[in-house]
């Protein structure tokens, strides 16, 4: 049994951290404890391994937390029922009402609806920013800032931000920086590592990477703000089933494996794309004129299979491109082996309409799934009518 992990490559981490052979039975995976509580040898007589109640921990699930904190090169993580309670649970762990945060100008309009909407009523102030320009950030901050939020690449835009330079405006200000890694994965990015105080994921998405279960995680180096984390968590608890963690810790397994495919399959999308006549502009940081190119190149270890563009014949031209995709299922979400399309500004990113965080009308997103990527260009290609 190894028990440092932190020298070994990642696809080893991502198969073998937290995930030792069960020591009862020999089974090589994680079994599904699929139960509710747990016997104690005596009133507060707790079993090896601590578990009272699954709400507050589950050994499947303590399993993926470890492989979750392995991956990111980070002391610890805490899973969660879906992307979106992790969220809550680190705004509701870091502000206090009173408090600020600066948010990216380009966020998920989930993050966006949840800021907006819901912690205003507590008295939570939020500043939109472009945190690409550190001076424009540097000006949003306020002496009640506590935190900035921020994805890169972020959703849908694609846009890139520079997380040490990030790191230092937030923490001269006495703030938190969160990186909302959900795009790029442990495999292509390790904020902590950068810089970053808290990282987040919706491991609905490329971790779990199979599109058959919805889940989250916070990812964190400081032993307080996890023990903070955990009560929150347990509190209110939106925590995942143990079959809900197991899928996946079964779809970590191959995170590296797909992430190259989905980046390969992207950027063969993206060559067509930028070629096209019906494509007036491609958001993708793998290309050299986007304007963080040179940031991403440096932070990521490639550029993921997250695409989009706009359509030069406005909003209906590019409603009709998703209603004829054949390959591409229109639907919301993104990180699964299936290739997926979708309109930002009526589907996943409606709550920023009217805002400054609204996103163009003739915008689609790409999820770039691992098929053959040459059917996935013709199918592309032939909905953009050539």
């Amino acid at each position: 049994m190894v028990d440092d992990f932190s020298a070994l490559g990642f696809e080893t981490r991502a198969i073998h951290a937290g995930q030792a052979p069960d020591p009862r039975t020999g089974a090589v995976i994680v079994p599904i404890y699929q139960t509710s509580t747990y016997a104690q040898d005596g009133v507060g007589g707790l079993r090896e391994g601590g578990f009272e109640y699954s709400r507050t921990a589950n050994p499947t699930r303590s399993a993926l937390e470890e492989a979750l904190a392995a991956l990111e090169g980070a002391r610890h993580a805490l899973a969660f029922a879906s992307g979106m309670a992790a969220t809550d649970a680190v705004l509701r762990t870091v502000l206090r009402p009173g408090d600020h945060l600066v948010l990216g100008n380009d966020a998920y309009g989930g993050t966006f609806r949840l800021i907006d909407k819901v912690l205003s009523l507590w008295g939570i102030e939020h500043t939109v920013a472009d945190l690409s320009k550190i001076d424009e950030v540097r000006a949003a901050i306020r002496p009640e800032t506590k935190l900035i939020w921020c994805e890169t690449p972020s959703n849908p835009m694609l846009g890139i931000a520079d997380i040490a330079a990030l790191g230092g405006v937030a923490h001269s200000a006495g703030a938190r920086l969160v990186i909302d890694n959900t795009f790029a994965t442990p495999y292509l990015q390790n904020p902590l590592a950068l810089g970053a105080d808290i990282v987040l994921h919706s491991t609905t998405k490329y971790i779990g990477g199979h599109s058959d279960v919805v889940g989250g995680a916070v990812v964190i180096n400081e032993d307080e703000l996890r023990e903070e984390l955990f009560f929150i968590r347990n509190a209110a608890g939106a925590v995942p089933g143990p079959f809900d963690a197991w899928l996946t810790l079964r779809g970590m397994k191959t995170l590296a494996l797909r992430m190259d495919r989905h980046s390969d399959n992207a950027e063969r999308i993206v060559e067509m794309l930028a070629a096209h006549p019906k494509v007036s502009t491609v958001y993708y940081p793998g290309l050299t004129d986007h304007a963080g190119h040179e940031i991403a190149a440096k932070q990521m270890r490639r550029f993921g299979g997250m695409v989009s563009f706009t359509h030069v014949d406005g909003e209906q031209a590019a409603l009709d491109v998703a209603a004829r995709t054949k390959l591409f299922i229109l639907a919301e979400s993104l990180g699964g082996i299936e290739s997926l399309i979708e309109h930002p500004g009526k589907m996943t990113h409606a709550s920023t309409e009217g805002s400054t965080l609204e996103v163009p009308s003739n915008l689609l997103r790409l999820s770039v799934g691992i098929e053959d990527g040459r059917d996935l260009v013709a199918d592309l290609r032939a909905a953009l009518g050539s």
